[in-house]
């Protein structure tokens, strides 16, 4: 246990953790007075039963007004409106259509130093790890040992 700890305290320390103190383990569920006792906020259930706490004393929003569940939800009402309409199967394929769109980032929205899965995008045409490249296939197909073993 000493020797986890001690594990954990160098990764905090190496990723620059703001928290660099180890916390003793807790049991999976506390009660509430402790809680309040130590400072944290005690999340109360809301009519949904969707709001919970979390260990930095964030409450998480209810389940039904998560902004995904309203977006599918919204999704699924125009569907079945444009498929009374006899218009679903076209709303289908442009919601694909702009989910392709708007599931691709740019290269500003990428971090510094995030390489492309496409390499022609990337700076020099370098390619990521894992890519099958053209002379790598050939030499397995010739069955020759790779440059440089």
């Amino acid at each position: 246990s000493a020797a986890v700890e001690q594990r954990l305290a160098q990764f905090r320390s190496a990723r620059g953790s703001a928290i660099a103190s180890p916390r003793p383990a807790e049991p999976p569920r506390k009660a509430a007075a402790p809680e309040a006792a130590e400072g944290q906020p005690v999340a109360a259930a809301g009519p949904g039963g969707g709001a919970e706490a979390r260990p930095g004393g964030a409450v998480s929003a209810p389940v039904w007004a998560r902004p995904l569940l309203l977006k599918v939800l919204l999704w699924a009402v125009l569907l079945a409106l444009f498929s009374e309409l006899e218009l679903g199967l076209p709303y289908f394929v442009l919601s694909l259509l702009y989910w392709m769109y708007a599931g691709t980032r740019g290269p500003a929205e990428r971090r510094p130093g995030e390489l492309s899965a496409y390499s022609v995008f990337n700076p020099g045409c370098a390619a990521i790890a894992g890519t099958l490249t053209a002379e790598q296939l050939e030499r397995e197909l010739h069955y020759r040992p790779a440059a440089g073993r």
